[in-house]
């Protein structure tokens, strides 16, 4: 999602949480073509400059109480909707949620990744529940009128812990994703990830999430801390009363490391996990501007690597560890291009990558394509603002649908919501 993009959507924040209706897509054209994957790298880093992330997530861990991902969902504070029918316009609609009404509407944080229990754990639960995670990143600007922002401060990122155990009643609690940093006196704090948060994907013990213009951010859920609350503005150690905060939300999850681009430039919009492959992998996918003639965008600062700009958009994947839920290797094992403009999220099942792609006011649409062939096919019609995307495979075995489904999730205000389809798009 993109700030150009989601201005032309203005006006429909006081929109309610109903279906609407939309004009068939005309699909655009797209093709993909293998590249060298050796060309794309990536370093991992395990600390700042602050110090390790480890040392300075046990010098939080001396201070602050400890929870879990079940403490999270034990505690969840906030019911979802149960969508009884598909968003207007979504085909081959499985099932889903909408956010409480305060989420809905809320303009300074805006929905983006989403990844389920399903990749965590080959099982699809997570300590017996059924588990839904969301990304959210904070903008400070969201009437994108010229002049101060709206917001002085930039909460950065938080995610959504949702207790999907029960469908029709689903309920979840916000968690701060917080970078381990030392205080001016030395003391152990944290601050704000005030990155866009484009995609997300849970594997084992280890969360990870795009940083659009450097790589991989990863945090470990086995590191949760609960800190105090009643302080909306305040993230770390407050130097005035000693206690911990983090913007009023009851729990933070620290970075754990990152993986660096060190290679062609890439630019880190989305990403996913495939089971499918051998061994397991994620793919990263990039954004590109125009729908039909897309350019991936360089431009700005902080990009790490040295390549050449390919002006259409690809598909990157690296294989994964399953045994530590780390990266097998730093260097790419598949990279392809594909000619589609606005990818707003990528899964592959081993050679065969699923898209989301925006569509402004109308909506998305789920495509796929194969490496290396000419043609895709357009397999459903997504909601409209559609992101990121979360492959549910049938053989899962403790959370199982008739057929394989894929997750997707909305971002506008008062339309968001987060559904599964058919990945066959019957």
């Amino acid at each position: 999602m993109t700030m150009s993009r989601r201005t032309i959507i203005k006006g429909m924040a006081a929109g309610p949480l109903v279906a609407f209706g939309g004009a068939a897509l005309a699909p655009a054209a797209a093709e993909a073509a293998t590249l060298s994957p050796g060309q794309f790298t990536l370093a991992e880093r395990l600390g700042n400059s602050h110090g390790t992330y480890a040392a300075l997530a046990a010098g939080l861990a001396g201070l602050l109480p400890k929870a879990t991902v079940a403490d999270v969902l034990a505690s969840a504070n906030r019911d979802a909707v149960h969508l009884a029918a598909a968003p207007s316009g979504v085909g081959a609609f499985q099932e889903g949620f909408g956010w409480n009404p305060g989420d809905q509407g809320v303009a300074e944080w805006v929905p983006q990744g989403v990844t389920t229990s399903a990749d965590a754990l080959g099982s699809g639960v997570w300590g017996g529940k059924r588990v839904v995670l969301v990304s959210w990143y904070f903008d400070t600007d969201p009437d994108n009128d010229p002049g101060t922002p709206n917001a002085e401060v930039n909460k950065g990122v938080r995610v959504s812990f949702v207790d999907y155990t029960d469908r029709l009643a689903p309920r979840y609690r916000h968690v701060l994703l917080v970078e381990p940093v030392k205080a001016a006196t030395g003391a152990p704090s944290y601050a704000p990830v005030q990155r866009h948060a484009g995609g997300i994907l849970w594997y084992g013990n280890l969360l990870y999430m795009v940083d659009t213009t450097k790589g991989l951010r990863v945090f470990d859920l086995n590191t949760v801390f609960e800190v105090a609350t009643g302080k909306s503005d305040v993230c770390g150690l407050d130097a005035s009363d000693g206690r911990y905060y983090a913007y009023d939300y009851r729990y933070v999850l620290p970075q754990s490391a990152a993986y660096d681009n060190t290679g062609t430039l890439l630019r880190y919009s989305c990403l996913a996990l495939d089971r499918a492959s051998t061994p397991d992998s994620l793919t990263v996918g990039e954004y590109a501007e125009d729908l039909a003639a897309p350019v991936v965008d360089y431009s700005g600062t902080g990009w790490n690597g040295n390549g050449t700009k390919i002006t259409t958009p690809k598909v990157v994947r690296w294989n994964l560890d399953y045994t530590d839920r780390r990266l097998a290797s730093a260097t790419a094992s598949e990279a392809v291009t594909v000619k589609q403009g606005k990818i707003q999220g990528v899964v592959s099942q081993q050679s065969r990558h699923y898209l989301s792609t925006s569509n402004g006011s109308g909506n998305g649409s789920l495509r796929a394509v194969a490496s290396g062939a000419d043609t895709p096919s357009t397999v459903a019609r997504l909601a409209v603002g559609c992101e990121d995307l979360s492959f549910h495979g049938s053989a899962t075995t403790d959370w199982r649908f008739t057929e394989s489904v894929i997750w997707n999730l909305s971002e506008y205000a008062g339309r968001r919501y987060v559904y599964a389809v058919r990945a066959d798009g019957s």
